[in-house]
């Protein structure tokens, strides 16, 4: 972890004030005096410009290893800042027995439809986001184009309309909700309505949704259903690495964090502390709480596969630094400087610029270290992105 050292500036006034001034700061941090000269808005109030750098577009891959376990992998040491380029097949390299890898089994499930309006027919986009009532088929979605998608109107999805909705409600600007009018028990309904969706790869891969993302934008673990995108740091998981954790004796875990679409919104305000990340649904459980602590008791390490595990190892901790049950909601916001209380190591994907997801890991990797980590993976044609390279950070 690195070391924080802080020092004091301190003015007295004629009127007998005191201000004090205390500036904190990274060992890795300290070219930052010489780099910046606005030294105080960069250690104390970090700004959505500091995560500002080019990403050509064909540096975003548009579709994932042909293996899941084929990426290259960067490694970087935060306690001397070295970069090392491997395989993600080289990851088991870094952890011993005991040590605890804790993944996300939230579930996508094809939450983008198209459908027609009533009258017009005009095409629409509807993103399914969550169910909001069982029984009455509510469900809060986005649509697109939202112009003229009014309260009262309906639309129709499949080659023969099997499905109809009404809008009943504007959320947001883009943002409706939708009654389903469907006859028949729940499930289904989920069935047929599930058919008729695609996988919801994010739009910046550049690419339409295709048969085969639904199982390549889905982890293997994955279990509880909810998410709109896939916790990407779990993709590169086969069923054979599973069992090489296994055989080495690397204890699992597992928690549950429905991934929203807030994962790769990008961040729209300067000052990082306006910035209000949306609310996704968290879960865990007893035996997670068992296992991690557990570890951290006879200090071995605790590796959090992804930046949403980060959030809900971070949301679950007390002040005791133990990890509790939790069932709830998270909007947890993480940049730096944070002191983390769980995680030793993380593995991550390459993420876009002004992402809460870049801003998380330079949390965990050292703000200079990890943008140099990200500068070096672009002249090494690292891919970036959901389906792109991995990204491990240990000490």
């Amino acid at each position: 972890m690195p070391t924080t050292s802080h020092f004091a500036v301190v003015h007295t006034t004629t009127r007998g004030l005191n201000p004090n001034l205390v500036l904190t700061t990274n060992r890795v941090e300290t070219s930052l005096f010489t780099k910046d000269p606005s030294l105080t808005n960069t250690i104390l109030n970090m700004k959505l410009s500091q995560f500002k750098f080019k990403l050509p577009e064909e540096k975003i891959a548009q579709y994932p290893a042909p293996h899941r376990d084929e990426s290259r992998m960067m490694v970087l040491h935060r306690q001397t800042g070295d970069i090392e380029h491997l395989m993600f097949k080289d990851i088991l390299t870094f952890f011993d027995e005991k040590d605890v890898f804790v993944f996300n089994d939230t579930k996508v499930f094809p939450a983008r439809l198209y459908g027609n309006k009533e009258k017009t027919g005009a095409r629409i986009e509807v993103f399914l986001l969550r169910e909001l009532n069982q029984e009455l088929r509510l469900w809060d979605v986005l649509v697109d184009p939202a112009r003229k998608i009014r309260i009262g109107n309906k639309l129709y999805f499949g080659e023969d309309n099997s499905i109809v909705a009404e809008v009943i409600d504007n959320t947001t600007s883009r943002g409706r909700t939708l009654r389903f009018l469907y006859d028949g028990d729940h499930d289904e309904f989920k069935k047929s309505l599930y058919a008729l969706g695609e996988a919801p790869i994010p739009r910046f891969v550049g690419r339409e949704s295709e048969p085969e993302d639904l199982e390549r934008f889905q982890c293997i673990f994955a279990k509880n259903e909810g998410a709109v995108t896939a916790p990407t740091a779990g993709l590169h998981f086969s069923r054979e690495m599973m069992k090489r954790l296994e055989i080495k004796g690397i204890d699992m875990a597992f928690v549950t964090l429905h991934c929203g679409l807030g994962c790769f919104r990008n961040t729209d305000v300067e000052d990082l502390t306006k910035h209000k990340m949306d609310s996704e649904q968290m879960f865990v459980n007893e035996e997670c709480c068992r296992i991690v602590n557990q570890a951290k008791d006879e200090g071995h390490k605790i590796v959090a596969i992804g930046t949403t595990v980060q959030r809900a190892l971070e949301a679950s901790c007390s002040t005791d630094m133990r990890i509790k049950e939790f069932e709830g909601w998270t909007n947890k916001f993480i940049f730096p400087p944070y002191d983390f209380h769980v995680a030793d190591a993380m593995l991550a994907n390459f993420h876009l610029p002004y992402s809460t997801l870049l801003m998380l890991t330079a949390a965990f990797g050292g703000y200079e270290q990890t943008m140099h980590a990200y500068d070096e993976a672009l002249k090494q044609d690292y891919r970036f992105g959901p389906f792109g390279d991995a990204f491990l950070i240990v000490d």
